[in-house]
């Protein structure tokens, strides 16, 4: 799915969740209903909600929906059991916890359904076994992106906290700052972060979804004890008004081939260089 359907598409199923409520006000017709959703890290795999409001999607359904950037998804579902805020994006591994503690809490969709995350390692590191026992930055270290690291990591024989230590720092650009300043060794980030750091002398180690290819990373959660209460609200609308998101489409119909190429590029680079420094072992 594209990031311009998601985008009118989240801006329909937000509105049906609180047609009925915004239906049983007075001057519902005239006010915007206040509806704030929380996610845990501004990136672009976060997208499709920053497209659905800067692009008016939400205003033209009538709804005042503030995007609560929060630090990494344990404080993401934190606010949503406090009622702070009525829809969480964040980690579906943070849900699973906070589920196995007893939190009243459920899923209802997806956003990132996969990873699209780069381990990014300082100049003097090229390759997974070069982490080992050095300090990498993650935004979180139980959930999130750095259960994902962990997952990678592992899949390379690098276990934690035997062969390399996590380092709590922030989101994708905090953890691009430390990587820059020598703080930490490498770190995982997105697009376009990645092609940046690679401008700039760093080393791409690796591409997360080349060793977690079916990995449902982010997800759309509220209240199940509201979603029950509220059944036919809880509705995402199948066909997205595309005629409202023709300018984008047509934006990302330049740009992803543009992505696509430098990460192939890259991936024949780096496993070409693999291929080159097991023949110097083997030799």
């Amino acid at each position: 799915m594209t990031i311009d359907n998601r985008g009118a598409k989240i801006a329909h199923a937000i509105a049906l969740l609180v047609f009925v409520v915004m239906f049983g006000l007075p001057c519902a017709a005239q006010e915007k209903f206040r509806f704030p959703i929380g996610e845990s890290s501004k990136t672009l795999s976060y997208g499709p909600l920053w497209v659905a409001a800067k692009m008016g999607f939400f205003e033209r359904e009538n709804l005042d929906v503030p995007i609560i950037t929060m630090r990494g998804s344990p404080l993401t579902i934190q606010a949503l059991t406090a009622d702070s805020i009525y829809v969480a994006s964040a980690g579906v591994d943070a849900l699973i916890s906070a589920h196995e503690r007893g939190a009243d809490l459920t899923m209802i969709g997806g956003l990132i359904n996969g990873l699209g995350l780069s381990l990014i390692g300082g100049k003097p590191y090229k390759i997974y076994a070069d982490l080992r026992g050095t300090t990498i930055g993650s935004q979180t270290i139980t959930s999130g992106t750095g259960f994902a690291l962990r997952l990678v990591l592992k899949a390379h024989g690098l276990e934690y906290p035997r062969d390399y230590k996590l380092l709590n720092i922030g989101g994708a650009s905090e953890r691009f700052q430390a990587l820059t300043s020598g703080q930490i060794s490498s770190a995982p980030v997105g697009v376009p972060l990645d092609l940046v750091a690679k401008q700039q002398g760093f080393n791409i180690i690796g591409y997360f979804a080349d060793d977690q290819p079916n990995f449902q990373f982010n997800g759309y959660f509220v209240k199940r004890s509201w979603a029950e209460k509220n059944r036919a609200l809880v509705v995402v609308e199948g066909n997205g008004d595309q005629r409202r998101t023709l300018p984008l489409r047509r934006g990302l119909q330049l740009e992803k081939p543009h992505l696509g190429s430098q990460r192939r590029c890259e991936r024949g680079r780096r496993a070409h260089a693999d291929q080159t420094r097991r023949r110097a072992r083997d030799s």
